[in-house]
């Protein structure tokens, strides 16, 4: 709570230790009258601006909703009384004490309605991120002031005659599905209307609402709600109470300490003691909130999936009639995330008048009370992309797309059911929770049992019987009373209901001692599954920082936490969660915690955690499972449950009984006394306070006007744990002192610490007080500077991660991101433009911002159209190449690239549509060029936005598409490697040499293109047609494309230069090389080709990837290295020795990388075996050197003719060998090598002799028998007669060397592709 300044009674250094700060009193000021609620009114002007409808029309009705009845309209509260006056440390901020404690300000009833006490809590969260709790009561006093009475008098006969005029016309209604819903349908005839919703002054008895409240450091909500109770109690008893209410608000303001860590606490209230307890340093922090109604309000399933969301930090809305359901939720789901804290915003009970805070561009966690009968469909929320829907009263929830499940989601389910259904609760929860809705009107009419009186307002006595009318036992009593003359209602039934008493406190007891221990366990099962999960965090966390200062200096631009390592430690099926979970800010501050507990005292939530994970280890002694999927069950429920039960059992602090209280307590009072010689903490009970004479006086029903003297400052003697207390804030002064001098000015190192700790957040949370348009307008500036600071991080975080340091710094090396951190990327990058796009925003179609606002910007583009052609910019580059054929050019539009979205039909929403179209941009290099065309047409923006949305302010927003510019230094395949299934268009041209090849040719070609999602069959190319184009479904990368022709007619050679294949959609244009002949009696004689690809690089990229000297990808042959091999000239270098055997080295060590990498993340095999620098390019050196004159009688001599002599030898000669274990084992593998050679010789595929030898080197490589054929063809006669004596194949050394090294990828399972191997049966 923020904003006041200490006053009188600010109190003394102890009061820390308090369990309570304030105590607050919330109703009608009775001298200003009926006022209308001042934020209903600015609300309503929020909402004209948001229409765009005209301020004054806002605010002529000056908050008075005539359409709605004045019982049911929104009157201003006010804080009638708090004490004490101020606390330093937590200053009393009253609007938002106001505003939460009567989030609907004041209520009216009348007598026929329904007047029963609520309870509900609420939590003020500090700009620091500390949080104060509330915990409110609300009941009903008959209102005595004339004054107010004749003002609804006439406020009800206003409202009549508006609603007579208008009963037939209709009514427009603007956002009221969110503030509220009319109580009065419009066909509702008059009669009606005055019958049921009247105020007669003469005939009614008028009331309203006021609230009590206790405001506490830590939500002991149980022992909050039964003092309140006890105080509601002793105000509508017929009896007063037994002291004046002063001295219990002083006692639990002044005397009542919180309980240490690991200690139980016993005080006084009216009535009876209450007891609450504290978790010790080693056990999970306090938790008060019934995890059993969550659970019964929510089901099991839904549970865990909104903890899922807020795990990932989505928006998540809670939607519900109750606050205090609300709060139970929140409150209950946040306990759960254990070592973890929410960082965001965080608003369990957003008032109505409130509700722009939901165009929040950031995480939130908020609470909104539904209104009866009003619709999910008609709420209007500003952003639905990544929001997270909870609808608490109808057991339903809404999950944003893309969803990743919890890792081991079922097994997780099952170990949390049977933790439910010990204590009796079913796991799909209760939809109606029919115990949790009138488990307080159960406690009110316990209440009412035991003051034997109607508790509300009623002036006469009800009788027991009368109360238990309904109860059967007393049904059969009365039958056997009459039968014997006894009357009932006379009877004096007090012996048999103080049994009774007895037995229904016991059950509450009993009860509220289960719900403590299913607290215990259901987070013991939660603290579980991240202890196995993160119980090696610890191995990661990157610590390079020598201080503190220099660690917050930098900590911006320090990578904290190896996240690549991490995640190739983790099971497969965790992944998808983790990887967007270690992205979070709530997991980057539970790291920097980790950090800074270096230099610090560390963090209350990592002790536990690490002690937690320090004792699995001496369990496991380093256990293989904490690297499986395996699900481990928690082993410590018996354990934590024991701890909880033997602290109840064993109270520590225990506040002495009241002086006057009745002699028959004796002996409880005299076991407590012994009790109290072992405590070392007693707090001072309530007592009679020095007031003066008429003060205190006691009227039922009436709340009473609290003597202020009194209750505005504490006591001035200090018992025992004050002075503890005192020592123990001497302490904290003497270390704080300490640390404001070691080397760092205090204010610049707040500043850093504030800034290191609140790095990512956008805006911390926002005030509840001043609502002033002044103030909302600079909120959301710090929204806007919030969100350009979270752009360029991600932005930023992308490139690093993409090009990887060593590229940035050298020059060379793999890109190190994951495919799985890189979709995580740019998912958050999806997430954050929906934002962007949500912030400020008027009108909406559907639930992506996005997305609406490119359907409305393609709508008045296409209407243009008949005017002008749209705004369509060229492609930077045309492909040209010496024969003058080459691609058209592909044109770059915003509408073409959202046309292709919208056809694809796999795609079913908006938010999808959106995420795919920022996909296809990403990939296209058009992100931030589209979005600047889409913000280029200003009325459009104007009439979509707020004037201070994010897209309106002009400066961020050119920063913002610059950062987005910076992702062009880098290839993204982030729309091919997701949308897999869709149909592509592609587009083909074959390039032929026309300078050395026929310029028309008589076959009949064909052509098959291949990528690592699959091929698309032989397709026939038209005579004569170098182009063509095709629609198959997504291929994936290209890798490979087969080409060939029948040989058919008199010009049927053909010289190809090179093949070029472009995908339609995405723009990525393949070219694969070839460089030699098809056609019979030439080149190699080969009739197919099979060519590898290499992605080409734009004329505009390159400028780009020059500067980021980021390496280009591994190309394919070339034509001059394959035109040398043939010996189709000479005058290329050929390589030495050396040069041969390094080259076999580095192709070899690159497939072992390959397989090296996680699965996922593996490039192109094809391209490792084939292309330049491939295994098959490095042996045909080997095989080529030493390689007698490559013409023999003007014939072309290949390796393959080299195989095929050996063949022959192989297959007529039976070689003799000493050994017989060698003798089968060369016979095999002669036999295999002639099998494999004679299957390739005999496949039906016109290959040439080159194309046969790769076959026969990938086949080698995949099925592992390369080692064993080397020997065989070094030792084989031919090779003397067509190999040098230099050459390496007759060198036994280079030989064995070359074994060695092939041996190595032996380990490896490969799997080649199709195209490579088709038609090859071994």
């Amino acid at each position: 709570m923020s904003g006041a300044a200490p006053g009188p009674g600010s109190g003394s250094s102890p009061a820390a230790c308090r369990f309570a700060h304030y105590f607050v009193l919330c109703g009608i000021d009775a001298d200003s009258g009926l006022e209308p609620d001042e934020l209903a009114v600015l609300y309503q002007w929020l909402e004209a601006d948001r229409h765009g409808k005209s301020q004054d029309a806002a605010n002529t009705t000056s908050g008075e909703n005539f359409d709605q009845s004045p019982l049911r309209r929104t009157f201003k509260s006010k804080v009638l009384a708090h004490y004490p006056e101020n606390i330093e440390w937590n200053p009393f901020d009253q609007d938002a004490v106001n505003m939460l404690c009567m989030p609907k300000g004041l209520s009216f009833r009348t007598q026929t309605d329904n007047k029963d006490p609520q309870f509900h809590s609420f939590i003020i969260t500090r700009e620091d991120g500390s949080r104060t709790y509330g915990f409110v009561l609300t009941f009903y006093e008959e209102v005595t002031s004339k004054q107010i009475c004749t003002a609804m008098q006439t406020l009800y006969q206003m409202h009549n005659a508006e609603h007579y005029s208008s009963v037939y016309a209709s009514s427009s209604c603007s956002m009221d599905s969110l503030a509220s819903s009319t109580d009065e349908g419009d066909t509702t005839s008059l009669l009606k209307l005055q019958r049921y919703n009247s105020y007669d002054i003469s005939r009614d008895t008028l009331y309203v609402s006021k609230s009590i409240c206790l405001i506490t450091p830590l939500p002991f909500m149980q022992a909050c709600k039964k003092f309140l109770i006890q105080l509601y109690k002793a105000v509508t008893s017929q009896q007063p109470p037994p002291l004046p209410l002063e001295s219990y608000i002083h006692n639990i303001l002044y005397e009542v300490p919180l309980p240490p860590p690991g200690r139980s606490l016993k005080f006084y209230g009216v009535y009876e003691p209450v007891i609450c307890q504290r978790p010790g340093p080693n056990e999970l922090p306090l938790s008060d909130y019934p995890l059993r109604e969550a659970f019964e309000l929510l089901g099991l399933e839904n549970l865990v999936q909104v903890f899922t969301c807020v795990l990932l930090e989505m928006q998540i809305l809670l939607y519900s009639q109750d606050y205090q359901r609300l709060m139970t939720v929140a409150e209950g789901i946040t306990t759960l995330l254990f070592p973890f804290q929410w960082q965001h915003v965080y608003v369990p009970i957003l008032p109505a008048s409130l509700l722009h805070f939901l165009d929040a561009p950031v995480p939130y966690l908020m609470g909104l009370q539904s209104k009866e009968g009003t619709d999910r469909s008609k709420l209007e929320l500003p952003q639905e992309a990544n929001l997270c829907f909870v609808d608490i009263d109808n057991h339903f929830i809404e999950l944003p797309e893309e969803f990743p499940q919890f890792p081991n989601k079922v097994d997780f389910i099952q170990e949390l059911s049977e933790v439910l259904l010990q204590f009796g609760i079913p796991p799909e929860g209760s939809l109606h929770c029919s115990e949790s809705a009138t488990k307080l009107k159960n406690l009110v009419l316990k209440d009412l049992v035991n003051d034997k009186k109607n508790g509300n307002v009623s002036t006469h006595n009800i009788s027991m019987y009368e109360l238990l009318k309904g109860n059967e036992t007393i049904a059969r009593l009365q039958a056997l009373a009459k039968r014997t003359g006894v009357t009932v209602e006379k009877m004096d039934l007090s012996a048999s209901l103080s049994e009774k008493e007895k037995d229904l406190k016991l059950q509450c007891e009993e009860a509220e001692l289960r719900d403590y221990q299913l607290n215990v366990q259901l987070r013991e099962v939660f603290a579980n599954r991240f202890t196995q999960m993160f119980a090696d965090y610890e191995a990661f966390v990157i610590q390079t920082a020598q201080d503190m200062e220099s660690w917050l200096t930098n900590r911006e631009q320090m990578q904290n936490f190896d996240k690549a390592s991490f995640l190739s430690d983790q099971p497969e099926p965790y992944l998808p969660f983790l990887s967007r979970f270690i992205e979070t800010q709530m997991f980057a501050t539970f790291i920097d915690n980790k950090i800074m507990s270096q230099w610090e005292e560390k963090d209350s939530l990592l002790r536990v955690f690490d002690s937690r994970i320090e004792k699995i280890r001496l369990y496991n002694v380093r256990a293989p499972t904490l690297r499986t999927s395996i699900y481990q069950k928690c082993s410590t429920l018996k354990e934590a449950g024991e701890v909880f039960r033997q602290r109840l059992s064993a109270v520590d602090i225990v506040a002495p009984e009241p002086h006057d209280f009745c002699a028959e307590r004796q002996v409880d009072t005299q076991s407590i006394e012994q009790r109290l010689m072992k405590m070392d903490h007693t707090a001072i009970h309530p007592h009679l306070l020095d007031m003066k004479i008429g003060q205190g006086k006691y009227e039922q029903g009436f709340f009473p006007k609290l003597q202020s003297d009194v209750l505005a400052t504490g006591p001035t003697n200090n018992n025992r744990w004050v002075s503890r207390s005192a020592t123990a804030q001497r302490r904290k002064d003497r270390l704080r002192q300490h640390s404001e001098h070691i080397g760092l000015d205090n204010d610049l190192r707040e500043k850093y610490m504030q800034e290191a700790r609140s790095l990512g957040k956008n805006l911390r949370q926002p005030k509840l007080s001043d609502l002033s348009p002044a103030v909302i307008a600079q909120t959301n500036c710090k929204f806007v500077e919030g969100l350009l600071k979270e752009c360029r991080m991600k932005t930023k975080r992308m490139l690093v991660e993409k090009m990887g340091h060593e590229a940035v710094e050298l020059g060379h090396g793999e890109a190190n991101i994951t495919g799985l951190e890189e979709n995580t990327l740019i998912a958050s990058l999806c997430d954050l433009l929906e934002r962007i796009w949500s912030h400020g925003l008027q009108i909406k179609q559907g639930k992506s911002a996005l997305w609406s606002h490119l359907i409305q910007f393609q709508d008045r583009e296409e209407k243009q159209e008949h005017l002008a052609e749209s705004p369509v910019a060229l492609g930077p580059e045309r492909r040209k190449s010496d024969s003058g054929v080459m691609l058209p050019t592909l044109r770059v539009s915003l509408i073409q690239d959202m046309r292709h979205i919208q056809n694809m039909s796999e795609i079913k929403t908006d938010v999808g549509r959106a995420r795919a179209w920022i996909r296809l941009s990403l990939e296209k290099k058009l992100l931030s060029q589209h979005l600047k065309q889409l913000l280029s047409n200003q009325p459009l923006t104007k009439k979509l936005y707020k004037r201070y949305a994010f897209l309106r302010c002009e400066e961020e927003r050119e920063q913002f598409l610059y950062h987005l510019l910076s992702l062009n230094a880098v290839d993204y395949f982030c729309f091919t490697s997701v949308f897999t299934t869709i149909m592509i268009p592609y587009r083909s041209v074959i390039i032929p040499i026309k300078k050395l090849s026929n310029a028309i040719i008589t076959s009949n070609p064909w052509i098959c293109v291949s990528g690592e999602l699959g091929d698309t069959g032989v397709m026939q190319i038209p005579k004569n047609l170098l182009e063509m184009t095709f629609e198959c479904q997504n291929l994936g990368k290209l890798t490979t494309v087969q080409i060939g022709h029948d040989n058919s007619g008199l010009l049927a050679k053909w010289l190809v230069d090179c093949v070029m294949v472009r995908n339609e959609i995405t723009g990525h244009t393949y070219r694969f090389p070839c460089g030699r002949w098809l056609g019979k009696g030439i080149d190699d004689g080969s009739l197919e080709r099979i060519l590898i690809g290499e992605l080409m690089t734009s004329v505009a990229d390159e400028d780009l990837v020059k500067q980021c000297r980021t390496p280009p990808q591994q190309k394919s042959p070339t034509s001059a290295r394959r035109l040398s091999i043939t010996s189709l000239t000479g005058k290329t270098t050929k390589p030495n020795a050396g040069q041969i055997q390094e080259g076999i080295g580095e192709a070899v060590n690159n497939i072992v990388k390959h397989f090296h990498k996680p699965e996922k993340e593996r490039g192109s095999l094809t391209v490792l075996l084939c292309g330049e620098n491939g295994l098959v390019v490095a042996l045909e050196q080997v095989f080529h050197h030493g390689f007698k004159s490559a013409r023999i009688f003007h014939k072309n001599v290949f390796i393959w003719d080299f195989i095929e002599k050996a063949v022959a030898y192989f297959e007529t000669t039976d070689q003799i060998l000493d050994n017989e274990d060698d003798v089968l084992i060369q016979k095999s593998s002669c036999k295999t090598f002639c099998h494999y050679v004679n299957a390739i010789n005999t496949a039906p595929r016109n290959i040439g002799k080159d194309g046969k030898f790769q076959i026969l080197v990938c086949l080698g490589t995949r099925d592992r028998l390369l080692p064993q054929w080397i020997p065989l063809l070094a030792e084989c006669p031919a090779i003397t007669r067509m190999y040098e004596e230099s050459a390496l194949l007759r060198d036994r050394m280079t030989v064995n060397s070359l074994i060695r090294i092939l041996q190595t990828i032996q380990d490896f399972t490969i799997v080649l592709e199709g195209s490579l191997i088709k038609g090859v049966d071994v």
